[in-house]
């Protein structure tokens, strides 16, 4: 994995370049699939994935909320390829809105692949909400920004 918000080597993976993403978008997860992680047709099961997603999602509004948040929304979830063993995955998060104790986050997933002749493509995306929650779970204010 690499280190949140450390510069992608690859232009086409910042904010502005070739694919285009999201401005404010932030790299915020880098991971790659091990063979425990693929299904009997040998692609990335979509759990590990959407786990992945789940993570990446949590980590801007974790830092917004100053505290222990749960995910308590799936609002959209799209598989646009599968995942490969050796796929490199970059997890892009960008805040989409941030209300009194929740915060909705949309994750773009893209895979670079064969480094010989290096594609990057995007393989998945997701709009996820977050709430702050206090020390009993209950949902609490978030704080003053």
């Amino acid at each position: 994995m690499t280190p949140m918000n450390q510069p992608s080597s690859h232009s086409e993976l910042q904010p502005g370049g070739p694919l285009s993403l999201p401005d404010g978008s932030t790299l915020v997860l880098r991971v790659m699939p091990l063979p425990a992680d693929v299904n009997g047709n040998g692609d990335v099961f979509g759990g590990w994935i959407m786990a992945q997603v789940d993570m990446a999602g949590a980590v801007l509004p974790s830092r917004i909320a100053k505290g222990r948040i749960a995910t308590v929304a799936v609002n959209q979830f799209v598989f646009k390829q599968p995942v490969s063993i050796g796929d490199l995955l970059s997890f892009y998060a960008k805040v989409e809105r941030v209300g009194k104790t929740s915060i909705t986050v949309h994750v773009e997933v893209f895979a670079e692949r064969n480094p010989a002749d290096l594609q990057v493509v995007k393989v998945t995306e997701a709009n996820l909400t977050y709430v702050a929650i206090d020390g009993q779970g209950n949902p609490r204010q978030l704080p003053a920004q």
